[in-house]
């Protein structure tokens, strides 16, 4: 039995084998996360295998092991790759918390982390295949509290006399809200506008209670 499928009390980060250091292994890697993209969005994952992404990246399957030790470990990586790319983006919007007109910049930040959604499918579909497992759910709570933690840091400023243990539990709901809305939002017959527009909603209407609470305080 894949040791991803059982059912553990405390299940572990799946990581990949080892990260490319080299530029011709690198590129070798990268091409094998193209791959995944691609054919979670063609077949869904139950339907991928390690097999079928070594084919299309045109590379032996014994590399693509090399690095991977099943498809549950590509998923938690790919996973891994998309939310370092929205902390990246976060970091354009830091210090804009808490400006006077920082309700106006979280509605463009949320607009844009919205385009990514539209714009790449493979992020639901990711997102999708960190719900098939205990170890890939596990893996996924992680990647989020580390996000959390950088919320949490820009959340401080807006909510200055908030605990820190409080505030850390504001940042981790917003990160799991925020992500569940926008994968909910791009479910097959769901109107994508009217999904952001309410998670816009939430998001300002937790966020001005904090604030005020905090002051307040």
């Amino acid at each position: 039995m894949d040791p991803a499928l059982e059912v553990e009390s405390d299940p572990q980060e799946l990581m990949p084998r080892r990260r490319p250091t080299q530029e011709r292994s690198r590129r070798k890697f990268d091409a094998l996360l193209t791959a995944s993209r691609d054919l979670l969005v063609d077949v869904g994952f139950e339907s991928f295998t390690c097999e079928e992404v070594a084919a299309r990246a045109d590379v032996p399957i014994g590399t693509l092991y090399q690095f991977f030790a099943n498809k549950y470990v590509i998923v938690c990586e790919l996973n891994r790759q998309d939310l370092v790319g929205v902390q990246q983006e976060l970091e354009a919007f830091k210090g804009e918390v808490p400006s006077i007109d920082w309700l106006r910049f979280l509605n463009k930040f949320v607009d844009h982390m919205a385009g990514l959604w539209t714009s790449d499918p493979s992020r639901r579909e990711v997102w999708l295949a960190m719900q098939s497992t205990p170890s890939t759910r596990a893996t996924g709570v992680i990647h989020e509290k580390e996000f959390a933690e950088q919320v949490a840091r820009m959340l401080a400023p807006l909510t200055p006399h908030t605990a820190r243990e409080r505030r850390t539990m504001m940042a981790e709901v917003l990160v799991h809200v925020v992500y569940s809305m926008l994968n909910f939002s791009v479910q097959d017959g769901q109107s994508h506008a009217d999904a952001v527009a309410e998670l816009k909603r939430l998001m300002a209407a937790y966020l001005l209670v904090a604030e005020k609470e905090s002051r307040s305080s």
